[in-house]
């Protein structure tokens, strides 16, 4: 009975004063009435202040990537030496040595990554290695060419070498598009195709602002391919019992690296070697217009040049030093060294030190591949450069057929 009238009675709501004059309900201090939030769930995080660090953290010594790649390329270079077959071939002509000293950096950074667990940051300097590499190792190539030499094959064979070179480029560029290959990746295999496989690569990547993927793609591609057409297309010709002249200008034409068309077509014979090594000398010239010719088509298609064309700015600084090198060596105004045991040309010294900075930029571009991941995207590349390669083996034959 008495519940019923408590709950049936007005409670009131009075405060009356409690202890040291604090409001209070019921005999309940206001202060406590109002902690019991925090019983609800009602929580106000804690102010704090963050201390931002002066000055950035301290960086990871870029050594230890420099140094692994540096070993890298030394043991390249070992391997390149090896005084056997397949790396040494000594023939009538003198010694080549057909594997290139870039290819085997980069194939041995490959094997070091993948078989080797490597720390993150070791990787991430490889990254940076080629990038400031690449650029120098351009110029200097400029040393080793001769403008002249195209001139020198008559205008039936030049004619038939743009057409080659025509092909390729625009043969790689469409089977990229039909197989849904990168772009970027697609132009360099046909830069690699026309004109002279790993550095036509390197020439053109910057070019198109291509990223280390779409390199690695395009040299693997390209230098697999040009070993393959090295051992086949001797025995190919001499089954179509083509002549020296046919078998040196369809090698100079087709196959992609200077030291796969010597040791292919001087083990044909020494005149289709001789013939062979002029006419790819002239494809490795063509690399000068190529270069030019592609700087202000990428920067027309990437939206520069509406207005006005500033070809200086279209085509990037180091290309002018490739330009430059070139016509001086053209001219035969680069001086020659002479030292105790003879004399040495600046030109000779000049390509040695392009190929050593491209064989690190390649050992430290292998650090930096996976091997499974690269698996995923290289069948493309690799149908692409086989049918371009092929499309060019046929155009070049049937042309040499219909005007040599």
């Amino acid at each position: 009975m008495l519940l019923v009238i408590m709950f049936s009675k007005e409670p009131d709501l009075q405060k009356t004063p409690g202890p040291a004059g604090a409001a209070t309900s019921y005999g309940i201090p206001l202060e406590a009435l109002l902690s019991l939030d925090c019983m609800e769930g009602s929580y106000t995080r804690p102010l704090t202040e963050i201390k931002r660090p002066h000055g950035r953290p301290p960086r990871a010594s870029a050594l230890p990537g420099y140094l692994l790649g540096l070993t890298v390329t030394a043991s390249a270079y070992l391997i390149h030496y090896l005084p056997f077959p397949p790396f040494r071939v000594i023939s009538a002509s003198g010694v080549r040595y057909p594997l290139s000293a870039a290819i085997l950096a980069m194939l041995a950074g490959i094997a070091v990554r993948n078989l080797v667990r490597l720390p993150a940051g070791i990787i991430e300097n490889a990254r940076s290695m080629p990038r400031r590499m690449i650029a120098a190792s351009i110029v200097l190539t400029g040393a080793g060419l001769n403008l002249a030499a195209i001139t020198s094959i008559g205008v039936r064979t030049l004619l038939i070498t743009l057409a080659c070179l025509t092909v390729a480029m625009a043969s790689s560029v469409w089977l990229g598009a039909v197989t849904r290959l990168f772009r970027k990746t697609a132009i360099l295999i046909g830069a690699g195709t026309a004109i002279c496989g790993t550095s036509a690569i390197v020439a053109v990547a910057p070019l198109i602002r291509a990223e280390d993927q779409d390199m690695l793609l395009a040299i693997g591609t390209v230098n697999i391919l040009g070993l393959v057409f090295m051992f086949a297309m001797p025995l190919l010709g001499s089954l179509m019992n083509l002549s020296d002249q046919a078998f040196g200008v369809w090698a100079g034409t087709s196959i992609h690296a200077v030291p796969q068309v010597l040791a292919a077509a001087f083990s044909y014979s020494q005149p289709a070697g001789a013939l062979a090594t002029l006419v790819k000398l002239v494809r490795v010239a063509l690399l000068a217009p190529l270069i030019f010719v592609l700087g202000i088509w990428h920067s027309r298609q990437a939206g520069a040049g509406k207005t006005q064309i500033h070809y200086h700015r279209l085509v990037p600084a180091f290309v002018w030093g490739f330009l430059l090198l070139a016509s001086l060596n053209t001219a035969e105004l680069l001086p020659v060294l002479q030292f105790r045991f003879g004399f040495y040309p600046t030109s000779g010294l000049l390509t040695n030190a392009s190929e050593l900075l491209l064989a690190i930029s390649m050992a430290a571009m292998g650090l930096e591949v996976n091997i499974v991941q690269f698996s995923r995207v290289g069948a493309r590349a690799l149908l692409v450069g086989t049918l371009s390669g092929l499309l060019l083996l046929a155009t070049s034959l049937l042309l040499i057929r219909l005007y040599l």
